[in-house]
């Protein structure tokens, strides 16, 4: 099979996707029955991480091993990368000695770059323009709770993010409408929109984007990076908590979804994020199911079993 890398949730067709859903659902009944599965034998995935990471670093290391492979974690401080290597250089020399490799960086170019130049496929972990592993993660546990997402509509409510940016290219993919509202001076970046208007609704006011969705999703308001606007972002986001009352306008059966980590009473209510509707724990759990059949697909290629 042809070196595929997966960088944004756009790199992969629809068809891909159902497929590799049926294979995070066969993959996650044999981890729940504790059944060995061991296709990555012999296999090796290269971490690389230039920003903390709770999730990321758990669920793919977790899931190498599990799939019977190795993961070796190489942080930019303590590697060449660190000291000024070219992104190119470090490609070719990783990709020589590795058979899949993970990056969680700052900017999308970086990984680009990378992966262009390596002989293994690349796997986005996240950066600042989009986090395509989480979108995947939960798609599938929308999938899971409430069956397909097409034609369905889920809110975003919150910062203009790459968590944004990802779901708006799942919306084309998988037939869903985005509804989306973030405050004034956070709003979508056009440079980072590579979907037609048809996918997506924006919003005022994050109450009205509630209204009649499927599911509710939001993160935190001061991403990695941007610490220091943490003051004004915390004024400027004033009212886009999701509670109790944003959760009602939603249809009965909406979710509640969150990438993690939160922040309870800011951009979510404890009794939200803690409530019946909250999907959070099943969405982190998650991207372990996923990310294993992505890697068995993006090394081996499909299997039958």
């Amino acid at each position: 099979m042809a070196i595929k890398h997966y960088l944004q949730v756009s790199d992969l067709t629809l068809d891909e996707y159902d497929y590799l859903m049926q294979r995070a659902r066969i993959i996650k009944d044999r981890f729940k029955k504790y059944e060995p599965y061991h296709p990555l034998l012999d296999r090796t995935l290269v971490m690389v991480f230039e920003k903390n990471s709770t999730r990321t670093r758990l669920s793919f290391e977790a899931g190498m091993h599990q799939l019977g492979g190795a993961a070796i974690y190489l942080n930019t401080r303590d590697s060449q990368l660190g000291r000024g290597e070219p992104v190119e250089d470090a490609g070719q020399v990783m990709s020589r000695m590795c058979d899949i490799i993970m990056i969680r960086t700052f900017e999308q170019e970086m990984i680009e770059k990378f992966a262009a130049n390596s002989r293994v496929p690349v796997i986005n972990g996240l950066t600042n323009q989009h986090h395509p592993c989480q979108v995947f993660a939960d798609v599938f546990t929308f999938i899971e709770h409430r069956g397909s997402i097409a034609g369905k509509k889920v809110a975003w409510i919150g910062d203009a993010n790459n968590m944004l940016y990802s779901w708006m290219q799942a919306a084309k993919v998988f037939g869903f409408h985005l509804h989306i509202s973030t405050p004034k001076g956070y709003d979508i970046d056009p440079a980072c929109v590579t979907v037609e208007a048809e996918h997506y609704t924006v919003f005022d006011n994050p109450s009205d984007a509630c209204v009649g969705v499927d599911a509710v999703n939001t993160d935190v308001w001061t991403s990695m990076g941007y610490e220091a606007e943490n003051q004004a972002r915390l004024k400027a986001f004033d009212g886009w908590i999701v509670d109790e009352a944003k959760m009602a306008r939603a249809n009965p059966e909406a979710i509640f979804m969150h990438c993690l980590p939160a922040h309870r009473g800011e951009e979510v209510s404890a009794g939200v994020i803690d409530g019946p509707q909250s999907v959070v724990w099943d969405e982190a759990e998650n991207r372990l199911h996923v990310q294993k059949a992505l890697l068995e697909y993006l090394v081996i290629g499909k299997v039958d079993n």
